[in-house]
């Protein structure tokens, strides 16, 4: 199909390069204010539900506890030790 294209275009290289860059321009155009303006309903980026009372605790907007004081930053109880990292310290002896 695009060797089709090519050979159609008029005007030698010059004419060539700049008919096909029409084209693309042309076809970039065309999805971008028919088809995806078209397509956007029909997906489900922004299908979000919000409610008024979320369930999670500290949330403000659920008035769980926490939200007296809650500032970030603050200490809070981690289930799990964050002093410890996967990754053993560097050796100080020279490699072999």
């Amino acid at each position: 199909m695009y060797a089709w294209i090519w050979r159609r275009l008029p005007f030698g290289l010059p004419g060539k390069l700049i008919g096909s860059l029409l084209i693309a321009g042309a076809v970039v155009a065309l999805l971008w204010y028919v088809v995806f303006p078209w397509a956007e309903p029909l997906l489900p980026f922004d299908d979000v539900q919000v409610t008024q009372d979320s369930g999670v605790p500290g949330d403000p907007a659920g008035g769980g506890p926490g939200v007296e004081g809650d500032v970030p930053g603050s200490d809070h109880d981690i289930p799990y030790d964050t002093t410890h990292q996967n990754t053993p310290p560097p050796s100080t002896s020279p490699s072999r």
